[in-house]
């Protein structure tokens, strides 16, 4: 299939030096190029899990659940509402 493609300059020199270097068409570096890319687009890696080790969050020294209003004032102030 023919078609028409705008080529940003960098990624133009980038498949140019590749030719040259292979001593392959431009044409077919172009294609090798995007088969890989597109390959990568459609079918990526699986992600990994994301994972959080936990911690005891108990209430520090001094404090108690028996009085939320107080830990509430401790936390936000005198005035919270």
């Amino acid at each position: 299939m023919r078609t028409t493609l705008s080529l940003d300059p960098d990624i133009a020199a980038k498949a140019k030096e590749a030719a040259a270097e292979l001593k392959k068409p431009f044409k077919e570096v172009i294609n090798a190029a995007l088969r890989v890319g597109l390959d990568k687009i459609l079918d990526p890696p699986p992600r990994q899990p994301y994972r959080t080790n936990p911690r005891p969050m108990g209430l520090r020294h001094g404090f108690s659940y028996d009085n939320i209003s107080e830990l509430i004032a401790a936390a936000e102030g005198e005035d919270h509402s």
